[in-house]
């Protein structure tokens, strides 16, 4: 039999394939940052529920001021009367028919014009607040002072002072000659002249300012005056003419301002074609 020969040690041996490591890369989640837990401070703000009512003198008044009491009289809503009040410190009501028969009168008196009436005597409030002196029943002696409400009406009156301030400050000057000539200002003069006029206006007539934005008034105004600078119109103390034809437009009463009363009646009904015509002829101005 045939023995199986061995392999001559110069064959070279069968090569086996190399295996390939592969390597899976997890991916690294970020970790997202910690929402901040950090709160706002809350801050309580604590009020004085037992803060005075302050009045005072509105004119004069002195170191001291004795408010009157005898015969002061008011009309009773309730039982449709006249019933006299005087304010005794022991009573529970002001009204003479319902005190006692002990019943002492003491002095209202201001002091440097003024008088705090505190919590604990709620009927010398109501005796203050009744009395016919007071502003707010007609009256010209005294006055409540409410400060939170003064100042809301200030801090309003500053609010719009700033807003008037603005719009001088970063509005186009051609949306701003309307109201120049509604307020008298030369639209001639150079561009930081009328602001500055504007300015001026704005600070000192915030409010009329405000409203004359958006007034048909101005804006009519601006087409009379610019039609009468331009020979459109002819203005004279007895009436507004067309300067070309001699026309009359509209008769100017005794008395009166010859374009206010053109703008009057360009803002009516029967006027508006007028203005109409008015506002055409200025647009072919070169």
């Amino acid at each position: 039999m045939e023995t199986k020969t061995k392999r001559s040690a110069g064959r070279p041996k069968p090569q086996t394939k190399a295996v390939e490591e592969t390597v899976i890369e997890t991916p690294v989640m970020e970790t997202p940052p910690k929402a901040s837990t950090k709160k706002n401070n809350i801050i309580r703000r604590k009020q004085d529920p037992n803060k005075a009512t302050e009045y005072e003198v509105i004119s004069g008044g002195g170191i001291v001021f004795m408010l009157p009491q005898k015969g002061v009289t008011i009309y009773d809503k309730e039982k449709d009367t006249v019933r006299e009040i005087r304010y005794c410190p022991n009573e529970p009501s002001i009204y003479i028919d319902e005190q006692s028969d002990n019943a002492m009168r003491k002095t209202v008196a201001f002091r440097d014009g003024k008088i705090f009436v505190p919590k604990e005597k709620p009927n010398l409030k109501a005796f203050l607040e009744a009395h016919p002196a007071n502003k707010s029943n007609g009256g010209s002696v005294f006055r409540e002072i409410d400060k939170r409400k003064e100042s809301m009406l200030e801090l309003e009156k500053e609010f719009l002072v700033n807003d008037a301030i603005s719009i001088v400050r970063d509005r186009d000057i051609n949306d701003l000659l309307a109201i120049s000539m509604y307020f008298g200002i030369s639209i001639n003069a150079p561009v930081s002249e009328i602001r500055y006029n504007l300015l001026r206006i704005a600070k000192s007539k915030p409010s009329e300012f405000m409203q004359s934005l958006d007034s048909p008034q101005v804006s009519c105004r601006s087409s009379v005056k610019q039609a009468a600078d331009y020979q459109i119109l002819k203005i004279k103390k007895d009436g507004v003419y067309w300067f070309d034809s001699n026309k009359l437009i509209v008769s100017v009463p005794v008395g009166q301002d010859s374009i206010d009363t053109m703008v009057r009646f360009c803002l009516t009904e029967k006027g508006a074609s007028t203005l109409d015509l008015i506002e055409e002829r200025l647009s072919k101005l070169s």
